[in-house]
């Protein structure tokens, strides 16, 4: 059957595609280079559907091009993977790289099997998915807003001194300040008028993700993951959201491993070396793990809030949330009372808050088969 199989690798970008296609009873790769518009893809497709004696297969890196071109692909009758880049092999003595050599590369070692796909969302789950990457872009602006204009206040000498920023106290400070130059006063303004902007697009997209997660299918996930200590209804979603599938991974190793919290190690023979983390995979759910994670730092109790997000949620849920809590804040003391820096030790107790998520969503998708069955 493998040798009755077309494949075709594809070197993509905004404007246009290179295409190394071979067939299989010919050993010539054929180089085609396409736009990147549904009517000339749609050609391609046809084409090589057209002469091919059985089933085709794409493949593409993961970039520019999302999934869309996946779903263009697949609607015309083939199979399309989509390749993550990061795990593409690539050969040290390598100083040639060109959108033709780089199709061709694709072509073999696809054929070959040894590349990795990615896990491709539907198109609905990607339309989730931008919204809460928007809310996450818009929190970056709020805060690069405030920071500009605070920056600006200080290189002019108003520091504020009364407690923290950005209460209502100190936005009431902010507004009664007084200059005595006519141009430094409108370009404060311009600032702080961008800054509420900032805050007003901030809350209404929150708003916006809020809805989201009161919405069917995430609303019962959304409620056992907030069981958790640090972790709200803004988090819990955009969580989700990057990673929809947990019953992908086999065991919570692979998943620590996806998100790049596994320490990198340069082993060989007697010599044991572990370095940093990976970093490689979903920074973004990697990032706001690190930030659940601090709140392990202090004495774990159920606050008022917490047990009012806990409120109809199954009793395994929240015994798996107060285990977590327990053994995280120890962890997190045990490595700072040893001699660990505190941002290790948070990358650590994440690496294993990882592990509690992970058996939560497992049981929770058990729980639902059997139910169905």
């Amino acid at each position: 059957m493998e040798n009755t199989i077309t494949y075709v690798g594809m070197d993509t970008h905004k404007k246009e595609h290179k295409v190394a296609l071979r067939y299989p009873d010919n050993e010539e790769i054929e180089i085609l280079t396409i736009k990147n518009n549904a009517s000339d893809i749609s050609k391609m497709v046809k084409r090589i559907l057209k002469k091919a004696p059985s089933e085709v297969r794409f493949c593409y890196e993961a970039g520019v091009c999302g999934f869309d071109l996946k779903r263009k692909i697949e609607s015309l009758g083939c199979r399309c993977a989509v390749i993550a880049p990061s795990l593409t092999p690539v050969k040290p003595g390598e100083r040639i790289k060109t959108d033709r050599r780089d199709a061709k590369k694709l072509l073999t070692m696809f054929k070959a099997g040894i590349l990795t796909e990615v896990y491709a969302p539907d198109r609905q789950q990607e339309t989730d998915r931008e919204l809460t990457r928007l809310y996450q872009s818009a929190r970056k602006n709020l805060m690069a807003a405030r920071h500009r204009l605070q920056k600006l206040l200080v290189r002019h000498g108003y520091i504020y001194h009364d407690g923290d920023h950005w209460t209502q106290k100190h936005l009431s400070w902010l507004r009664n300040l007084e200059f005595e130059e006519t141009v430094l006063k409108e370009v404060f303004d311009s600032y702080f008028t961008e800054m509420q902007h900032c805050m007003q697009r901030l809350e209404s997209i929150s708003k916006q993700v809020e809805q989201l997660a009161d919405s069917e299918p995430y609303k019962e996930i959304v409620g056992l993951l907030k069981c958790f200590h640090g972790i709200k209804t803004l988090t819990a979603i955009s969580i989700i959201t990057e990673i929809f599938n947990f019953g992908r991974f086999a065991n919570p190793r692979e998943l620590m491993s996806y998100l790049g919290l596994t320490p990198s190690e340069s082993s060989s023979g007697e010599k044991q070396k572990k370095g940093a983390i990976t970093r490689t995979g979903n920074k973004r759910v990697r990032r706001l793990l690190a930030e659940v994670s601090w709140h392990y730092q202090h004495p774990y109790h159920i606050s008022k809030e917490l047990k009012r997000r806990r409120t109809d949620q199954p009793q395994w849920a929240i015994d798996i949330a107060d285990s977590a809590g327990q053994r995280l804040r120890k962890r997190y003391w045990y490595l700072i009372n040893h001699g660990k820096m505190p941002c290790k030790a948070i990358t650590a107790v994440a690496r294993e808050l990882v592990g509690f998520l992970w058996s939560v969503m497992r049981e929770y998708q058990s729980r639902k088969m059997d139910k169905a069955a």
